[in-house]
């Protein structure tokens, strides 16, 4: 018998009689591997927990905990998500297989973690924009962010990439490894306490794989060889979510790199990255300063006596476009879906009424 707390389970409710608890470590399309206290097994949804489902967010992802019909014999039905500790979610617009469910813009990455690992390598992908981004987003999430610069093996000398994201990524610890040389892993291991969970975030070829594998201690995940044409980009091989457990008794949620990354309600995220910058909007002359021209704007001063650099200040601006653009793509894909509803009750109105009339015949 497994015992779940080793998986960060807490008991929360006692589950119905002939259900049992589990957390999903891997999700292929509709299948689901669930561990449980009887070991690793296949699920799929039960037909009513698909049907009281309304958005996308409602449905399982990996490190979700859930309650099971368990089938010894068979493929067990998933018949509740249990409340979430922690959730990642991106902006994803796309559809997800099952026509009901309202196609919101959020898509949860992965859930019940405590630390986020932002990944990203000291090679030419290094990119302080990218970071930020990750960063807000982590801070939504509700697990704490550590940033992890990879193939440091391959950087003479990469003190200034470190001081760059110290000086952005205000109060987060930034550590640089190498999964190659074995340089700076010793290092994370105050994050990977047994019963603990870790979500790896970043773009593809970063080295993702490579530092799960370095801290597992052996080859968990494949790793494809290095271009000839750039030596220090690596080829990311993960291609869906899953959740790894390590020796040390941690687990790891792995995630295929992503070539975007959208802000979900990140309002108050960015206010708690950038609050040295919202500061000084209450020391503007007018109220509803727009931070460009006005006499006495506490920011152009800021970035006048040099205690605001120009490029932080550019960041804060990036990610408010980012945020105002999603809620506008938020809104045009609910009024589509609001006409799109609209006709299909008219349809089924037009339909009714000719079955009628046919009946009074």
């Amino acid at each position: 018998m497994i015992d779940l707390t080793h998986y960060g389970y807490k008991p929360i409710k006692t589950p119905p009689d002939g259900q049992i608890p589990g957390r999903v470590i891997e999700f292929r399309r509709s299948q689901y591997t669930v561990v449980t206290e009887y070991g690793e097994l296949d699920a799929v949804l039960k037909g009513a927990f698909v049907y009281d489902a309304t958005v996308r967010t409602d449905l399982p992802c990996v490190g979700d905990f859930v309650l099971l019909q368990y089938n010894d014999s068979g493929v067990s039905l998933i018949t509740e998500l249990l409340p979430r500790t922690s959730k990642f979610s991106r902006a994803d617009f796309s559809g997800h297989g099952y026509a009901h469910i309202r196609a919101n813009r959020e898509q949860v990455v992965a859930t019940n973690f405590d630390y986020v690992f932002i990944v990203t390598s000291l090679n030419r992908d290094f990119r302080i924009n990218r970071i930020l981004r990750y960063l807000t987003q982590a801070r939504a999430s509700g697990g704490t962010p550590v940033v992890i610069l990879t193939k440091a093996d391959l950087c003479d000398d990469f003190s200034a990439q470190m001081s760059a994201v110290r000086e952005s990524a205000q109060g987060v610890a930034v550590h640089a490894v190498s999964s190659h040389s074995g340089f700076g892993i010793d290092e994370l291991s105050e994050y990977l306490a047994p019963g603990k969970t870790v979500v790896f975030l970043g773009m593809s070829g970063v080295g993702k794989s490579s530092l799960l594998n370095a801290l597992a201690g052996e080859d968990l995940m494949t790793v494809k060889e290095t271009r000839n044409v750039d030596i220090s980009k690596g080829q990311h091989t993960t291609t869906h979510r899953q959740l790894v457990k390590l020796p040390c008794g941690a687990m790891v949620i792995d995630t295929p790199g992503m070539r975007e990354l959208g802000l979900i309600d990140a309002e108050e995220s960015i206010s708690e990255g950038f609050s040295d910058i919202e500061e000084l909007f209450v020391m503007c002359r007018f109220s509803d300063c727009s931070h460009q021209s006005e006499p006495d704007c506490a920011v152009q001063l800021a970035i006048n006596d040099g205690t605001l650099s120009v490029s932080r200040w550019e960041q804060y601006q990036t990610q408010r476009r980012e945020d105002r653009h999603l809620d506008k793509k938020a809104t045009i894909t609910q009024m589509r879906e609001r006409k799109k509803q609209g006709k299909a009750m008219s349809k089924f109105s037009r339909e009714h009424t000719k079955q009628k009339h046919r009946s009074d015949w």
